[in-house]
């Protein structure tokens, strides 16, 4: 099982405005009212990373582009100083939420993280809302007392609670909550796997989406040779720790030059991905520069994923 490129990758690349000069990529996505929305990161000219708005009727030509990022972090939150990174959009309660990394560093006055020997990153899971995808309700750091990324809701409560992916490295982790704001119950959902094309460490990629065989998650993966790629995840309807796949090989690796080459060499990386007119659309960013997609049909996926 392989997603397909599409011939005209990359879909969205920088443009000359400053604050997406250097780099797009990891555009989170939901398909609402006939048109593909995509929330995505863009890097400029000072290399701090805020997000970007596009859309597309067909999912592939993005005739819709937002000429000023339409997010970007708050001037006195410390958790933000150096952006807001990897948006992942889930239509939840009438809303589109966005749950992001905030990224920042330790204060130079606390001691180094356990294990730090060089710059002492922070990142912490962080939540907020639109309706329009213009302007967006801030809900701040969710999980704050650990390094996490990649966070990812479900689109609907599992077992009566809200549920939400994240990544303390290596592993992928699943979590609960009553309101959006408080998280708890943290579990992993899987780990690297030794000998395999995700070794390294694993991370959520887009959210996760309902079929009648279970979550489908399209997961990230990283090789012991820090090559990203892409796999698949089904997870029990009512208890996401409950693995009923996970892919052996990867459904897409860095092949094309836009992923091999950029600012992270050989990375293929999701944050969103789409059901449209019976395939799914998977938007990834190529070497942390572009952005491309890749799709599947459903009922391929689905086949496969029943074996």
């Amino acid at each position: 099982m392989e997603l397909e490129r599409y011939a005209c990758n990359p879909v969205l690349e920088p443009t000359s405005y400053w604050w997406e000069r250097r780099a797009v990529f990891n555009g989170g996505a939901v398909y609402e009212n006939g048109r593909v929305h995509l929330l995505y990161r863009a890097v400029g000219d000072d290399y701090i990373s805020r997000f970007g708005y596009a859309s597309s009727e067909d999912g592939i030509t993005f005739d819709m582009r937002s000429a000023q990022p339409v997010m970007e972090s708050e001037d006195n939150n410390g958790f933000e100083r150096l952006g807001c990174e990897d948006p992942r959009v889930t239509r939840l309660d009438g809303k589109f939420y966005v749950a992001y990394t905030a990224a920042s560093v330790y204060p130079a006055s606390q001691p180094l993280p356990d294990g730090c020997t060089g710059a002492p990153w922070r990142v912490r899971v962080a939540l907020a809302s639109t309706e329009d995808f213009k302007t967006f309700q801030r809900h701040g750091v969710v999980i704050p007392d650990v390094d996490s990324k990649n966070a990812a809701l479900f689109p609907e409560k599992v077992g009566g609670k809200y549920a939400l992916l994240h990544r303390v490295f290596p592993n992928l982790w699943v979590c609960q909550s009553d309101d959006l704001l408080h998280w708890e119950r943290h579990h992993v959902v899987i780990g690297p796997r030794k000998g395999y094309w995700d070794a390294a460490k694993v991370g959520a990629g887009a959210p996760p989406m309902r079929t009648e065989l279970g979550w489908l998650e399209i997961y990230h993966g990283v090789s012991e040779k820090g090559v990203y790629g892409l796999g698949a995840l089904l997870m029990d309807l009512e208890d996401p720790t409950r693995i009923l796949y996970r892919s052996e090989r990867p459904i897409l690796t860095p092949d094309l030059e836009f992923e091999r080459n950029g600012f992270v060499p050989n990375v293929v990386f999701t944050c969103g991905a789409v059901e449209k007119d019976g395939r799914y659309l998977v938007y990834y960013g190529g070497a942390d520069k572009a952005i491309g997609v890749a799709s599947i049909e459903r009922d391929t996926m689905l086949r496969e994923l029943s074996e």
